[in-house]
């Protein structure tokens, strides 16, 4: 099976560049032209044919992953499933299973039934919770079971994964030599990884079989998120070397990818401050030959946990008007608890919102809906009004709980 970005490079526009042609009102040349040179990808997967279709890259709006998945402490797989219809009813345009405790395979498959939306995850995730089952250590990971995981999970139906190539031993040197870091490492798979290498002393095997991982995904046609191990976890420490040698090393596996006929994306970049989002963004196209950016956040502050939502769509704004093309959003729960049905609720319409911000930027011809909206609003026709704004539910509801005695 020949995979979107080999057959836009045959000239063939598939059913799936229709469909993303159709959803963002342009011609499906464009979008054929865009796949075949790897500014946008599609996920998708044989394993799952029914699911959405969605485009993320350039020139298309700016696309929105909730994350959902349970902890070590809660397991509570149907709390999941709630949260991720949750997340497709407030219009998400993808979704990551991240589940850490449980039975991982189960709650995987039974998220997978609960919604349309494509669906992505961290293999490491699954990968180092069994091993530290199964051997009490989750250093004890056979790199071959690591494979064999990754292959199981695209059976069932993952169209995307971030997987952790990029973490090195020449990136791990770079951050050794660094000394010190007031955020630590924050990723969990990275952390984990790092340590992994530590342990036996030997090459990440993701990074040191980067040519198996390429083929794992075009086998199914998902797209391999190259993972940011090593992204900064306070804006102190925003660019420092190691969080760059791990970019400029995804940036290049985001070349050879392509050149192997992989959907390919590039994440980053973690906690910014607000003047450093734009070069952040501008590195990554640059280095990387113009591959869709998916960036979580990024939060331009650190002291702003319990709004951590707000905090990340004021980043995630920024992001969107200089060229991000998927934002994971964060919730109210960010840095203190597992989220649950109503922080995904808010995380999703905060993100939509702040994406929606810096499309408006990024794009002159979506200021027309807001023109409408104002004009609905100047001459108080509150049916139109709520038509054509985000969130009329909302609205609605604020609305009626005080309405003035004359309307």
């Amino acid at each position: 099976m020949k995979t979107q970005i080999e057959l836009a490079r045959e000239g063939v526009c598939t059913s799936h560049m229709a469909k993303v042609a159709e959803d963002e009102g342009m011609h499906v040349e464009v979008i054929r032209r865009g796949v075949a040179a790897g500014h946008i990808v599609i996920p998708s997967t044989a394993s799952r044919p029914a699911q959405k279709v969605s485009g993320i890259g350039k020139g298309l709006r700016t696309k929105v992953n909730a994350s959902i998945g349970t902890s070590s402490d809660i397991a509570d797989v149907e709390m999941e499933i709630r949260k991720a219809k949750i997340a497709e009813m407030e219009q998400a345009d993808t979704l990551m299973e991240l589940s850490a405790g449980g039975d991982l395979d189960a709650i995987r498959r039974a998220v997978l039934d609960s919604c349309s939306l494509p669906v992505g995850n961290v293999p490491l995730y699954q990968a180092f919770a069994e091993a530290s089952r199964k051997y009490k250590n989750p250093n004890k990971l056979d790199p071959e079971y690591l494979f064999e995981l990754i292959e199981r999970q695209l059976a069932d139906g993952i169209s995307f994964m971030a997987i952790h190539c990029g973490i090195n031993q020449f990136s791990v040197e770079r951050m050794r030599k660094q000394g010190f870091r007031y955020g630590g490492l924050v990723s969990k798979g990275g952390t984990f990884m790092v340590s992994w290498m530590e342990y036996n002393n030997r090459e990440n095997p993701l990074y040191e079989q980067f040519d198996r991982v390429c083929e794992l995904m075009k086998k199914y046609d998902a797209v391999l998120s190259l993972g940011n191990g090593i992204r900064a976890g306070a804006i102190h420490d925003s660019h420092d070397r190691a969080q760059m040698a791990e970019m400029i090393i995804n940036c290049e596996l985001a070349e050879l990818g392509r050149e192997m006929g992989c959907q390919m994306m590039v994440e980053g970049p973690g906690h910014v401050p607000l003047d450093e989002i734009s070069g952040n963004i501008m590195l990554e196209k640059a280095m990387s030959g113009g591959a869709p950016y998916y960036v979580l956040g990024p939060l331009p502050a650190d002291s702003g946990a319990g709004y951590d939502h707000i905090t990340a769509a004021i980043g995630a704004a920024q992001s969107a008007w200089h060229g991000a093309d998927l934002i994971c959003y964060i919730t109210p729960a960010e840095h203190l608890a597992l989220p649950n049905e109503d922080d995904v609720r808010e995380g999703v319409r905060a993100t939509r919102l702040a994406a929606r911000i810096g499309d408006i930027a990024k794009y002159p011809e979506k200021r027309e809906v807001e023109r409408k909206v104002a004009m609905a609003r100047r001459d108080s026709d509150f049916d139109e009004y709520f038509r054509l704004s985000m969130f009329p539910e909302k609205m609605s509801e604020v609305r009626k709980s005080r309405m003035p005695e004359n309307e």
